[in-house]
């Protein structure tokens, strides 16, 4: 290790040079022996099974270990300090306890994440990101620091026994009353430590609010920004955050209140114990004192701050492992519940050859009256009495309105529901695309092949029948480019084939797809239907939730489902006769409907997109933790009165202690003068019971002025903490998108969790233990020169050696203390995004492969993070080497070459030495811990620097009610993603007059969405953008920002009331509210929920439907009235009735207002006033629509013309009629009401409430 270290100081140390992770440290190996001892105890016992897991599996030896502690302390109190052979036993036994506390941390971490994809989707909706960040980072971390003293609870008791005894040797009766003062303050020590295990289950819970919302906002960060959300969650954070900083500091105080014993129990006892002596008739005899003094001195730590510590961590320990004990106690996915007769469901792996041959049956899904919910404490049975047969080869359509059950339906497949009754049976292998794409972190092809074996041919076929080719052509690194955490550098349509293409690469027999034509236009989505459903599957069940019905003349047979029912199924000519709507539902569906691209539209762009946001590798600082740091650290405390006030305390404190152990000496010396000389007559000032007077205000002074410091530095670090964390959220949320397209969230809420952590609770700590060592050492030392200038030379000798051995470890540490910070991020991520893909990854039997993930995540960082605990133990041993030496050094000089010590000056030096043995080995330990934790300090930092979106003056003239008309002009705009990459939107100009409805059509990666982007300057803009003549990128963003209301493609909710997510600012009355609710048909809704617009929406707001969100984000429009209403493909991911209702609520109830529409379906956009065709990020095109269909070379007449002869004739008339009207809006509105009615019947257009399972995605 030492030959590490050096090698280290020359050149310093990078994630390369770190050595693979010990056999016994392996992630793996520790959570399967844990699983398997957890999973016997759960069946024992009802409580505690973890505490009896975790003993059964690292009791013995952590037992030994204590055994061993024991004999430690025991033999500090009479052994010789040349018996150095013990330093290097105690060291390793040292070692030894570290590691197992890291044991049992990966231990932990490991067999909460196997617990994690066992979840069921009511233990889901229970588990936040929050919490699971907090457990993996605080809960978790608190295995290592507890233990590290734990013994010390069950040692104490014996060291004091045994020091009594040895005082009352020495002293008598006497020694019984500063023992008795000591054991008076262990209740209180014993009482303040369950507070302070009370206050960290507070802490914990607030902490995990603090991360949950924190997540929210990361992930929703564009839909804010939008929105100009950022000043509502700020509120919402800085509530959670002063919820929890109460919490903190209440802690904090505790933990002050406990350091504060340090520095006067023993000392009072010790006075105590003389005065009484001398009260009884004694003499100070020096030979008396001073091993009286030495035995308090050694048994001190363990009978003030350790003792007290030891309880508060143990207390932490249990409370952290309750905690995690209640999550892995949370209901579990049940592979095979009741009800289900599963044949290798997803039960073989698919590199499994031979296990594959098994499969002898046809594959076939038989459901008999099944009935199912989504919660186990829900009363609400969400799909009932369902009837299903459906064999081998068969291609079934579910088609339903929003909630009606489909999303629901094949749930009950994946056995993520509860089935209460009926009996399921499924023959064959399952693979599943679900509604939302999910990503994990990592390349296009790993997400494609997701564990799979690659093969070349079916992996070419499977990206040509998902219409992936020409994409990869787009980007950099084609297939191998990095998509990041939920896919951000995909757009939505990619996103949804990338998807499409995992569940189809995968070898199975029977493929769930819900709803994956939505997200793509309608070219691409009849290449996917007819090449990849219809063909590629042909020899497969396919079961295909789906909106768009001009494909279901070619199912096999059509599901229709309604309020958790099958409404009606059978074959498309068996719905035919059945006398519903069907007919008219779909009689006026071709088959070749709307198209956004054909094969005749040319080649694609040869613009590569350079500018897709990627994830950067975290990079960490290099050198030394500035000055500057511990400064702004400091500053964050208070201003220049309160550091000084800090500064103040310290010196009147340690002033008052050091003046007492010196008064203690003089004593002593006179006491032994006055035996050698007793005739001599002393004055009145210097009698006995002056002395002891002037002793007790002594101790009376170091009491007070221990505890005024203590709870005043819990206070000035509190606040540096507080204010740390309000400076760097202020800085993020503020600061520009480009940062969130390069960082991941769990990156981020890494900052915001773990070394948030580390500077609330750990640093200010390790920081009054190095300040409170300091002063100890730094008193010594002054008192050993000032009794004999002599042992100067030793001290000085002491310095530089330890200053050596520092300067080596540091720069060791401190790189490996950073190593460990960047390789905790990807555990984190890793974690969030397996529990927002558990249907997925259960589907595609993919649980060993993301805990071998994991597992490998975690040996990564265990590899820097015990190499850093080795070297700090390495260094731990040379300083109790150095500390030893220039004990026995300093002794031999008071011996042999000094001259008229009195036995009182030689007394105080020695019991001085004693405590200094272990004071000053830890001190430099935790000044060397301190500079490696304050690398957390540093990052945090970091986050107050960055750079913020542009903050303009508020000095600006608007005109009254601005914007009052809608129009908008763009002016040679361009738009970058990076300040130093290529634009992506390149010198557009287009004009919008008020009231216009324009839609903007073009190819993936045209620039459709970055016109929206730069509207809302999300981006680097160039150029000028006119709002009514006002040019908006010379204003606040907040003000152009609040003046535009937009509809996403993907919802954002937030997990507050239904009242906040639509006016977080509570800015409008009930009624107003009701009124919105009202207009979108989610009134009723939410009115048969008894909270009302209190009701509790979900993290990501799971428990309502997808269509369900985005009509809450079109409420959102219609509360803020704005002239101006942009709809990002806000009708993708919905069913034909959510996107009529959305597109009629549109043209009526903003009929005066300016809408940008980004286009997905064509016939939303044909009856717009304009039609903007964008192409490698210029305008191709500008004008009314019939005028560019008028335009047989023309863009959109070649993208219209290819949809077929009837859709084209169809779209034409309708633009033709448009043009020609006077009266739009009613025309526009008249005829998109019929032309709804026409193909989904009177019902899919009426005002109908929204019915159906909540829960439906």
């Amino acid at each position: 290790m030492f030959k590490v270290l050096t090698r280290a100081f020359k050149r310093g140390i990078s994630e390369d040079e770190t050595f693979e992770v010990l056999p016994e440290h392996k992630s793996s190996e520790l959570g399967e022996i844990l699983d398997a001892i957890w999973t016997a105890e759960l069946r024992k016992h009802k409580n505690y099974a973890l505490h009896r897991s975790l003993f059964r599996m690292f009791g013995a030896k952590f037992m030994c270990l204590g055994m061993c502690k024991l004999l430690e302390e025991l033999l500090l109190m009479w052994v010789e300090i040349k018996q150095s052979f013990y330093i290097n036993l105690f060291t390793k036994m040292v070692n030894f306890t570290i590691e197992i506390s890291m044991k049992m941390r990966l231990a932990c971490s490991s067999l909460m994440y196997r617990n994690t994809l066992k979840l069921s989707r009511s233990s889901v909706e229970r588990t936040t990101v929050g919490q699971m960040v907090t457990m993996l980072t605080s809960d978790v971390g608190k295995f290592e620091q507890g233990f590290f003293l734990s013994h010390f609870v069950w040692i104490s008791p014996i060291q004091t026994t045994l020091a009594t005894l040895l005082l009352y040797r020495q002293i008598g009766m006497s020694a019984l009353c500063g023992i008795l003062f000591l054991v008076i303050f262990i209740p209180i020590q014993v009482l303040l430590g369950h507070i302070t295990s009370i206050m960290r289950l507070k802490i914990a819970m607030r902490t995990d609010e603090r991360v949950r919302i924190m997540n929210e906002l990361l992930n929703g960060i564009q839909a804010i920004k939008m929105y100009c959300w950022e000043n509502a969650f700020s509120k919402f954070i800085d509530r959670a955050r002063k919820t929890e900083m109460n919490a903190v500091k209440m802690h904090a105080y505790l933990i002050g209140l406990l350091y504060s014993f340090e520095f006067f129990i023993t000392r009072a006892s010790v006075f105590i114990s003389l005065v009484v002596y001398v009260l009884s008739g004694n003499k100070l005899a020096p030979e008396k004192i001073f091993v009286v003094t030495a035995i308090y001195n050694v048994i001190k730590p363990a009978v003030t701050i350790v003792f007290a510590m030891s309880m508060a961590s143990l207390l932490g320990v249990n409370v952290s492992a309750k905690r995690i004990e209640e999550f892995l106690r949370k209901d579990k996915f049940i592979s095979e519940p009741v009800g289900y007769d599963i044949n290798k469901l997803g039960g073989i792996d698919p590199r499994d050859l031979e296990m594959r041959k098994t499969i002898t049956e046809q594959p076939r899904i038989v459901m008999k009256d099944v009935s199912a919910k989504w919660l186990d404490v829900s009363k609400e049975i969400t799909l009932k009495d369902l009837n299903i047969n459906i064999s081998s080869n068969q291609l079934v359509a579910i088609i339903g309105r929003v909630g009606s059950g489909k999303s629901s339906l094949l749930n009950v497949l994946l056995r993520e529901m509860i089935v209460t009754k009926g009996e399921i049976d499924i023959q064959g292998r399952i693979s599943y695309a679900s509604q939302e794409p999910w990503f994990f972190s990592g390349t296009i092809q790993q997400n494609i092949l997701f564990g799979e074996v690659y093969d070349k041919t079916r992996y070419e076929s499977v990206t040509h029948v998902c219409a992936l080719v020409s994409d990869f052509q787009l980007f950099p690194n084609g297939d191998a480019t990095f998509v990041g955490e939920r896919g951000r550098a995909l757009s939505g349509g990619q996103k949804s084939r990338v998807n499409l293409a995992r569940c189809i690469y995968r070898k199975a027999d029977l493929y769930l797809l819900d709803d994956p034509l939505s997200a793509v236009d309608a070219k691409v989505g009849k290449h996917l239907y007819q090449k990849c459903i219809e063909k590629f599957l042909s020899d497969k069940i396919c079961i295909l939730v789906t909106h768009q019905l001009q494909y279901l003349k070619t199912a096999d047979k059509i599901i229709i489902m309604k309020d958790g029912t099958i409404e009606e199924s059978g074959t498309f000519t068996e719905l035919q006769r059945s006398g519903l709507n069907f007919v008219k539902m779909l009689e006026t569906i071709e088959a070749e409907i709307e198209e956004k691209e054909s094969r005749n539209l040319g080649r694609r762009e040869e613009t590569k997109i350079e500018d897709t946001p990627r994830v950067e590798k975290e990079q960490s600082s290099d050198g030394v933790v500035s000055i500057q740091t511990y400064w702004s650290y400091f500053r964050a405390g208070g201003n220049l009165f309160f550091i000084i006030v800090l500064v103040l305390l310290i010196i009147v404190s340690h002033a008052s202690a050091f003046g007492g152990d010196y008064f203690v000496a003089y004593w002593v010396n006179l006491e032994q003068f006055k035996i050698v000389q007793p005739r001599i007559a002393y004055p009145e000032t210097i009698q006995r019971n002056t002395i002891i007077i002037i002793y007790a205000i002594l101790i009376s002074s170091t009491i007070a002025s221990a505890i005024c410091f203590c709870l005043y530095y819990a206070r000035f670090f509190s606040r540096a903490s507080s204010k740390l964390h309000n400076n760097m959220f202020k800085r993020l949320i503020r600061t520009t998108m480009i940062f969130f397209n390069h960082h991941s969230v769990g990156r981020i809420l890494n900052r915001f969790a773990k070394d948030l952590f580390l500077v609330d609770e750990h640093i200010p700590m390790v920081l009054l233990e190095v300040i409170l060592i300091g002063c100890f050492v730094f008193g010594i030392f002054l008192l050993s020169a000032i009794v004999e200038p002599w042992l100067s030379i030793p001290i000085i000798l002491l310095f530089v050696g330890m200053y050596l051995f520092r300067r080596v470890y540091i720069n060791t540490s401190r790189s490996l203390k950073r190593l460990e910070s960047v390789a905790r991020s990807p555990i984190l991520a890793h974690m969030t995004t397996s529990l927002e893909g558990l249907a997925t990854i259960r589907a595609f039997n993919m649980e060993k492969d993301l805990i071998e993930e994991f597992d490998r995540l975690q040996d990564v960082h265990s590899s820097s993070w015990y190499l850093y605990l080795a070297s700090s133990r390495c260094f731990g041993f040379w300083l109790d080497i150095c500390c030893f030496t220039f004990v026995a050094v300093a002794v031999y000089f008071m011996l042999f070459m000094s001259s008229g010590m009195n036995g009182g000056n030689i007394g105080l030096v020695i019991t001085q030495y004693i405590g200094l043995i272990g004071s000053l080995q830890w001190g430099m330990r935790q000044w060397s811990e301190l500079e490696n934790q304050m690398v957390s300090v540093e990052r945090l930092l970091e986050y107050t620097r960055l750079e913020t979106e542009p903050q303009r003056s508020q000095k600006y003239d608007l005109p009254e009610n601005w914007p009052n008309k809608g129009k908008v002009e763009f002016r040679d705009l361009s738009l970058r993603y990076d300040p130093n990459g290529d634009a992506v939107l390149r010198n557009i100009s287009f004009m919008v007059e008020p009231g216009e409805k324009i839609g903007i059509v073009g190819r993936t990666g045209a620039g459709k969405s970055s016109t929206i982007s730069a509207l809302f300057q999300l981006y680097n803009v160039e150029g000028m953008i006119l709002i009514d003549d006002v040019d908006i990128t010379k204003i606040p963003l907040e003000v152009s920002r609040q003046k535009i209301s937009i509809i996403p493609q993907e919802p954002f909710l937030f997990s507050e009331t239904m009242r906040k997510n639509l006016d977080p600012f509570e800015e409008y009355s009930d009624e107003f509210l009701w009124k919105a609710l009202e207009r979108v048909e989610m009134k009723e809704t939410v009115s048969v929920d008894a909270n009302g617009l209190n009701l509790p929406i979900t993290e990501g707001g799971h428990n309502l439907s997808t269509g369900q969100r985005q009509l809450i984000c079109l409420a959102r429009a219609l509360i803020k009235r704005n002239r101006i209403i942009i709809m990002d493909e806000a009708t993708a991911n919905v069913d034909p009735y959510t996107d009529a209702l959305i597109q009629k609520t549109i043209r009526t109830r903003f009929s005066d207002c300016t809408v940008l529409t980004v286009a997905h379906r064509l016939h939303t956009v044909m009856d717009s006033d304009k039609i903007l065709v964008m192409r490698a990020g210029r305008v191709e095109e500008y004008d009314h629509p019939h005028v560019l269909l008028s335009n047989t070379d023309g863009f959109l007449y070649r993208l219209v013309k290819a949809t077929g002869d009837n859709t084209f004739a169809s779209l034409q008339k309708v633009a033709k009629m448009i043009c020609h009207s006077a009266d739009y809006p009613n025309i526009s509105a008249t005829w998109f009401i019929e032309n709804y009615q026409a193909k989904y019947g009177s019902e899919y257009i009426m005002v109908k409430p929204l019915e159906g399972s909540n829960n439906d995605q």
